[in-house]
């Protein structure tokens, strides 16, 4: 019997439905290869029950079972794509706002000189 995991029970909705359709999609991907869930069991390491709870997008099954199934299907490219930083839109946001807001701290004669040339040399 596997460990008990909470990680279910604090899994945002979203994060579901997306473990539930990449679960799907793998499932879709078997079938289409004509390979039993005996066999991708095995391949995978998995008993039959696992494999048939990451096909259901269970969060409790191991990322690195995922990861795997992703790898025997071509995909494993996708996984490294996921939390690439330059997709992080989050984070550039946040980027721009700090610069803003850095940019918005300067005093008006600052700006002033900045924009009349002062203090450049001749």
């Amino acid at each position: 019997m596997s460990k008990t995991s909470h990680v279910a029970d604090t899994l945002p909705a979203t994060a579901a439905k997306a473990l539930k359709t990449l679960g799907e999609h793998l499932s879709i991907a078997r079938l289409r290869r004509n390979e039993s869930q005996r066999d991708w069991a095995i391949r995978l390491g998995v008993s039959v029950p696992t494999l048939i709870r990451m096909e259901r997008g269970d969060a409790a099954v191991s990322m690195g079972v995922y990861a795997t199934a992703l790898w025997m299907i071509g995909r494993s490219q996708a996984l490294v794509d996921l939390a690439d930083p330059k997709n992080d839109l989050g984070a550039l946001e946040r980027d721009v706002r700090r610069a803003v807001k850095r940019r918005a701290s300067r005093g008006a004669p600052s700006v002033s000189k900045r924009l009349s040339g002062a203090g450049k040399a001749p």
